[in-house]
């Protein structure tokens, strides 16, 4: 149940951010909710092997470098899944960037874990 939350608020959260921002179209929720797919498995799979690939420019930049890596998935995402359109690089990097806040802010009304354990050991 946790999971299928998770993954509805990462929709919610990409619905939101493409609203929010003239450079990116999603044609609906079931649209954002594949983009929330594949986005997740591209973090999973491909960002660690891009970061260890990118190693000395992203110490270079001070880690900033993965802002440019955050938004080549999403243009990435945007060639593969229909309905999902970005206008250009810039506002990849943008959506990456708001996509973060708006993420974090939804999971913070997100029930955690620990709080609902903690309520059964009293």
């Amino acid at each position: 149940m946790h999971i299928i939350l998770h993954w509805f608020l990462r929709a919610l959260a990409i619905m939101i951010t493409a609203y929010l921002l003239p450079g990116i179209v999603l044609k609906s929720f079931f649209v954002a909710l594949i983009v929330a797919v594949v986005l997740g498995l591209f973090n999973t799979i491909l960002k660690p092997i891009l970061i260890i690939l990118t190693l000395p420019i992203t110490i270079l930049t001070l880690g900033l470098f993965t802002l440019v890596i955050n938004a080549g998935m999403i243009m990435l995402t945007s060639n593969i899944v229909d309905g999902f359109y970005v206008q250009s690089f810039w506002w990849a990097l943008l959506f990456s960037l708001i996509l973060s806040l708006v993420n974090a802010i939804l999971h913070s009304f997100e029930p955690s874990k620990n709080h609902h354990s903690s309520s059964e050991q009293e």
